[in-house]
């Protein structure tokens, strides 16, 4: 983290299990070098009796361990919100954001390990999604950083008991209601015995490949779709509930390569308003019947009341 210069403050996401305990242990230890000032955020989802505990005592071995400050944060996690993994990862995100906001942090870290990396990997997969989501988690989005990528979870495990630090173990984390519960306990476990060792850094590995070529090709959509542009700038040309009109050129469109035309569709779909978290591959193959399949189709409706038609060789996005 070189870009963090020395007095700015470093945030830990810090649940109280070993992963993000271990990394605040360490990311304490390397301030010193550093000269970075180093407090925490303990978010208390309170989908569990006695989570306010759990939470407080986190934060009392962070403040123990010469964090400061450190931040409870109580949140509430809606029903039917995509399921109760999407909705907690929601309401905990929004409440880092407040305390990096509130504390003007320089970034904020996250323990996510290899092993997450390689579950992210395999859950991508059964969903059938493209190489973006494949790519995993990025070392770096933002104001995130995920310094643990290449550290596996073990690792993270003996470190806090070197320490004789206290954990706290998320039944959440072994309850196989829950879909990554399944991959960590039986999935990747199967796997291991049936290929061999080396399934988590492999997967892992393919995560790094195919984040660069995610990478790439998202590059060139970006400058395709200046390129195709039939409506100047974005901010040009504005719906009445002031979202930006896009147009299109199908002729264009049409030349690209299908890994890149399609980005260029989602982007968009999302510059005209889609909501990203409800934008899915049937929508982007929609749009691309409009460009690829045309004969005189109505038009697609995208999420976030966003239409897309055809007409005189222009793809339009409005409301």
């Amino acid at each position: 983290m070189s870009d963090v210069g020395p007095g700015r403050l470093v945030l830990v996401a810090c649940s109280g299990g070993p992963d993000s305990t271990a990394l605040a242990m360490a990311t304490r230890f390397e301030s010193r070098r550093a000269g970075w000032r180093v407090g925490a955020a303990v978010v208390d989802h309170g989908l569990q009796d006695g989570s306010d505990r759990v939470a407080a005592r986190a934060a009392e071995q962070l403040r123990s361990l010469g964090l400061d400050p450190v931040d409870v944060i109580r949140v509430d996690v809606p029903a039917n919100a995509g399921g109760p993994e999407a909705a907690a990862r929601r309401a905990r995100y929004d409440a880092l954001e407040a305390a990096a906001e509130r504390h003007e942090a320089a970034c904020v870290l996250l323990g996510h390990t290899r092993d997450d990396q390689a579950e992210t990997v395999l859950l991508g997969l059964a969903r059938g999604s493209g190489a973006r989501s494949l790519g995993g988690m990025a070392p770096r989005s933002g104001r995130y950083r995920r310094p643990l990528l290449d550290v596996p979870r073990a690792a993270t495990e003996k470190a806090c008991a070197a320490e004789s630090l206290e954990v706290w173990r998320d039944p959440q984390n072994a309850d196989p209601a829950y879909t990554r519960a399944r991959v960590r306990d039986r999935v990747l476990p199967l796997l291991e015995r049936e290929l061999g060792p080396g399934i988590v850094d492999a997967l892992a590995r393919t995560a790094d490949l195919l984040r660069d070529d995610a990478d790439a090709l998202d590059a060139l959509a970006g400058a395709a779709l200046a390129d195709s542009r039939t409506d100047g700038r974005p901010d040009d040309d504005r719906t009445d509930d002031d979202r930006p009109r896009v147009g299109l050129d199908v002729a264009t469109l049409t030349a690209l390569p299908p890994a890149v035309r399609t980005r260029v569709l989602r982007l968009a779909a999302l510059e005209a308003g889609a909501p990203a978290t409800e934008l899915f591959a049937r929508h982007v193959d929609a749009m691309d019947g409009l460009v690829m399949d045309w004969r005189g189709q109505r038009g697609v409706d995208l999420p976030g009341g966003v239409r897309v038609s055809r007409a005189r060789g222009v793809l339009r996005f409005g409301a």
